[in-house]
């Protein structure tokens, strides 16, 4: 996928940087955001899926994301793309407040259609994936997990790991939906393109 054409949100370009909630846009436009447990592969994951190398940054030190980085797609929306959750080296009071900027965006912002949750195939579920799992349940949002890096395990195991998570996630009455994906590979993109822009109410992408 190279054109917009081809892929609807290769147009996507930085918009703002927010650290609080009053500083988003007051307006009507779609958004989906992404979120993950730091080093999960949400950076890579957004890059991938609008076709850009560089459109979120890719960090070799995780958790460097603090705040709510708002990219705008012509025509369609919004992505959000959330601060990565559950370093251990981030001090505690920073990863608290981290949590409340996550918590309430997720609880208030009207704009927010669904929420892509990024997961390493190797490590899902984790116990920071089931707090953004439980606040997306009580605000009625609709959650697709990305499970990431799946060239990493083989073609077997990453099938037997996408059954045993999709198994734990019955216990939701809204059940997200899940897919495989590599960043590496393109396993799954076209999926995730489809999927996400179904939740922005879109079937086709607006020229």
């Amino acid at each position: 996928m190279t054109s917009a054409a081809i892929n609807p949100f290769a147009r996507a370009e930085f918009r703002i940087s927010c650290a609080d909630l009053q500083q988003l846009p007051r307006d009507e436009q779609p958004e989906i955001a992404f979120a993950g447990r730091s080093n999960a592969g949400k950076s890579s994951a957004l890059n991938t899926i609008c076709n850009h190398k560089q459109l979120a940054r890719v960090s070799k030190t995780p958790g460097r994301t603090q705040l709510i980085n708002l990219f705008e797609i012509p025509n369609i929306g919004r992505f959000a793309d959330l601060p990565g959750y559950g370093y251990a080296e981030v001090p505690a009071a920073m990863r608290k407040g981290w949590g409340k900027l996550i918590g309430n965006y997720v609880d208030v912002r009207t704009n927010l259609r669904g929420i892509v949750l990024i997961m390493d195939i190797r490590h899902p579920m984790t116990d920071f994936d089931t707090q953004m799992l439980d606040w997306a349940q009580q605000a009625a949002r609709p959650v697709h997990i990305l499970l990431t890096k799946a060239d990493k395990l083989g073609f077997g195991a990453s099938k037997n790991q996408l059954l045993k998570v999709r198994r734990e996630l019955e216990v939701y009455e809204q059940r997200p939906t899940i897919q495989l994906f590599s960043s590496q590979e393109k396993t799954g993109l076209e999926e995730a393109i489809a999927t996400i822009l179904t939740l922005m109410g879109h079937t086709t992408a607006t020229s």
